[in-house]
Order: C-alpha cells, then sequence, then structure tokens
C-alpha cells in the first residue's frame, strides 16, 4: 500500500495530518536533515570568521550563497540526501558528502574538507535537534497553548459574575462563581508556561568525547572552548560545558516535563468542561448535519473534551518516557538516544490536536444559567457554613452543632426551614437580619 492519510500508520499522519502539517518542517526526516545542514555550513561559516589561518581568504560574499543551501532546502537536496546514506549506511556523513557536492562548483573547492572538520556526528545532532526543537516551540507550539490561556481569560471576565454551586468530593459545597473557577486554569497555565520559558535550550558541541580532541591536536593555540560557546550562542542556544559525546539532556528533560505539567492541567480542564456539560451547566451549540450518537438522535456528546483529554495523555506518556529517558546514556556514548529521539515530534503532535479540540469544545459551550440557578436553589443546606461563622463571632454557643443538627436531618433543606431556624435564634434582630441576608445565589465570597 502507497502511504498516505488512509494508509498511514499513526494517527499523527493519517487521521490528524492537517490539524499537525505545521510541525512538519521541524519534526519530520527532512526538517531534521534540513537543520542538520544549518549547523554544518554555520559551523564552517564560524570557522571562516574566526578565522582559520587555512580559511583566512575566504571570501565573506560567499555566505548568503552558503546560507542558501538550507534556506532553500529541498525535498529533493533532501532526497539527495537519503541516496547518499544508502551508500554511506550514516546520516550525518551523507549531509556532510551532499554539501560538498553542493559546493564543488564555488571557489571555496580546496577549503571542502573543513566542512564537518574535527566533529562527530553528535556535534550536529545535538545543535540541530534542540534548535529546530526551539523554533518549532517558538514558532508553533508556544502560540497555541496561549491561544487556549487568551480563551480562558476571555471566558473567566465573561461568566465572572456568574453564581455557580461548588462541589468538593462531588457533594454540594459553598458556592463559587463560574468566571473564578475558569480563572484557576488561567492562573495554572500562565505560571507553568512561565517557568517553561525559562528552560534554556541547551547543545553539546566539543567532539567525539566532548574534549575538543580533534579541534585541539590540529589547533592547539586556539581557544576551542571560547569557539564553541560563540558558536552555539550564535545559534539562540546554550552549550553544556562538560559532556561526554551526546548532550546531557537534562534541559530537554526539564522541557518535556513542562510541557506535561502544562498538559496535565489542561487534562483537568478538559474534564471540568465535560462533567459542567453533563450536568447542563453547559449545552453545546449544535453544528448542521453534526451526529452526536450513532444510535440516540438526541445527544450531542461532549466528543471535543475527549477527544483532547486523549490526546494529551498519549503525549504525557511520550513526554514521561522520552524525559526518563533521554538523560540516561552508558558510559560515553551508546545509541539509545538516537531512536527515541525521533519520536520528539510525536508527542507535541498530539499536544496540538488535542489544544485544537479543546478550544473547539470551549467554542460550542452555550451558558444555561437556569440549570445553574435551579443546581443553587435545590441546594439551600450549602449556606450553614456561613450561617454558623457568623453565629461564632456572635459567641452563639456550639453553632456548628446546631447547623450540623438541621441540615442533616432527613428533610431537604429550604429557604423556609433556613429562614424558621434563624428566626428561633436566640440573637438579636440585627443578626438575624444578617443571616436572612444570606442566600446560595449570594455566598460566593470574593
Amino acid at each position: 500500500m502507497e502511504l498516505s492519510a488512509l494508509t498511514a500508520l499513526t494517527p499523527v499522519d493519517g487521521r490528524y495530518r492537517r490539524q499537525v502539517t505545521n510541525l512538519a518542517p521541524y519534526f519530520s526526516e527532512f526538517g531534521l536533515i534540513r537543520y542538520r545542514v544549518r549547523i554544518e555550513i554555520e559551523y564552517f561559516i564560524a570557522l571562516c570568521e574566526w578565522p582559520l589561518p587555512q580559511l583566512a581568504d575566504v571570501d565573506k560574499a560567499l555566505f548568503p550563497q552558503l546560507r542558501e543551501l538550507y534556506n532553500g532546502f529541498t525535498e529533493t537536496d533532501a532526497l539527495r540526501i537519503k541516496e547518499i546514506e544508502a551508500t554511506t549506511n550514516h546520516d550525518v556523513k551523507a549531509v556532510e558528502y551532499f554539501i560538498k557536492e553542493k559546493l564543488q562548483t564555488l571557489p571555496i573547492a580546496d577549503k571542502l574538507e573543513f566542512i564537518h572538520f574535527g566533529l562527530t556526528s553528535q556535534d550536529i545532532n545535538n545543535t540541530a535537534i534542540p534548535l529546530l526543537l526551539d523554533d518549532a516551540v517558538g514558532d508553533e507550539i508556544l502560540p497555541q497553548y496561549q491561544e487556549v490561556h487568551r480563551k480562558l481569560q476571555q471566558l473567566a471576565e465573561r461568566w465572572k459574575d456568574v453564581p455557580m454551586l461548588a462541589r468538593t468530593h462531588g457533594q454540594p459545597a459553598s458556592p463559587t462563581r463560574l468566571g473564578k473557577e475558569i480563572m484557576v486554569f488561567v492562573e495554572r497555565l500562565y505560571k507553568q508556561l512561565y517557568l517553561l520559558a525559562g528552560i534554556p535550550a541547551a547543545a553539546k558541541f566539543g567532539g567525539a568525547t566532548g574534549n575538543f580532541n580533534a579541534h585541539h591536536v590540529a589547533y592547539p593555540d586556539i581557544d576551542w572552548r571560547q569557539f564553541g560557546d560563540q558558536f552555539v550562542e550564535s545559534l539562540g542556544l546554550e552549550r553544556s560545558q562538560v559532556t561526554t559525546q551526546i548532550e546531557h539532556y537534562d534541559m530537554l528533560a526539564a522541557l518535556l516535563d513542562a510541557f506535561k505539567r502544562v498538559n496535565t492541567i489542561l487534562i483537568d480542564l478538559d474534564r471540568d468542561m465535560w462533567t459542567y456539560v453533563s450536568m447542563n451547566y453547559f449545552k453545546q451549540k449544535l453544528k448542521e448535519g453534526e451526529v452526536g450518537s450513532s444510535a440516540m438522535p438526541h445527544k450531542v456528546n461532549p466528543i471535543d473534551f475527549e477527544n483532547s483529554e486523549g490526546n494529551l495523555g498519549i503525549a504525557n506518556a511520550l513526554f514521561e518516557h522520552l524525559s526518563a529517558k533521554l538523560p540516561i546514556s552508558r558510559l560515553q556514548r551508546d545509541l539509545t538516544d538516537s531512536t527515541v529521539l525521533r519520536n520528539l515530534g510525536t508527542p507535541f503532535a498530539h499536544s496540538i490536536i488535542a489544544i485544537k479540540a479543546t478550544l473547539k469544545g470551549l467554542e460550542k459551550l452555550e451558558l444555561n444559567e437556569a440549570a445553574l440557578h435551579a443546581d443553587l436553589e435545590d441546594n439551600w443546606a450549602v449556606v450553614a457554613e456561613a450561617l454558623q461563622t457568623i453565629l461564632r463571632r456572635e459567641g452563639y454557643p456550639q453553632p456548628y452543632e446546631a447547623l450540623k443538627a438541621l441540615t442533616r436531618t432527613n428533610q431537604k433543606i429550604t429557604a423556609d426551614s433556613i429562614r424558621q431556624f434563624i428566626d428561633e435564634l436566640a440573637v438579636s434582630d440585627a443578626v438575624k437580619a444578617e443571616l436572612r441576608a444570606i442566600t446560595p445565589f449570594g455566598y460566593t465570597g470574593i
């Protein structure tokens, strides 16, 4: 079978491909190859600018042409690299050979052995991958999370004055306001996104075992650590100073864990919204021709929040595996990180699919204030906390026990039974008036 949306093995490249196509330039095989070419070219330019003695006469006017090799990188170029790899059986070496092949016609043909000079594959991979991830997060991923944050801020403002029965342990509790409950998620997302933004994009660049061995033996008088720092920083990354052949991945693990925490908050949001829909606090806007259930025509299921929850769960499972596995490597190098990192884009794809579903679900919500009002009216017992607290203030004997006795009778607590209870209290008329003013609709705190 030919690869298509119908025959793809994963839903990311099948059913949901259209939703995550913007991630392909970063996390696809094409994307990784393009970023490897970028690192190789920028490294060669950096050697020319330092300069190494043998590269001091390279004309800087050639640099834009060199950069066009990755700025104008095409699928045809990527396929050529894959053809070379079929012979070399080494993906990074294939990139080196491709660049040399492309630059043969430029007046630097005698300088081409300085392409990949002194490097190991991980000097390329461990700069290309954090760079592509940093670009993807900034260009495509964070804006999606920020859109959810903005949408929730709007809803919190819209519903800030809507009283709502709260539930602790699933039971009726002191009333709250709908907007405030949405604001809980606004604050949680803000704080975690802030922490996430502070995690540096770390890269390894230091030769076969991290010591610049080859560089130092060829040019012992050059400060290669300074060169490495400047080069990596020019890419917008932070160089890990003391490494093995590979990056520690500790900062990458921190980033993935941060995304996992943000996703966990969104799962919590999805479940709360799902529950509010099930309680009839929200109705969902109908879309012409859309079917809620294959068997029950009346149903409009909260499928968007369910879809989001499911995809966030997959994303978090992968984030957890990546963050737990990547920082571990036997001695100075093993290859387990290589195959695992090829899945780096998958949890982000599931996260984007989930976020779009959450946003779609939020857009469908129509507040059913009548249901919220009815729920409050049906639960006058929740004002018992307010009444006993004021009675405590007044020095009334055992107010908690008095309200406990009232609320735990078999009779339903109503506005009338609360009023009767207040009328029989041995307190001043002013305090009784204060107590009578308390209702489930106004007892919502600050």
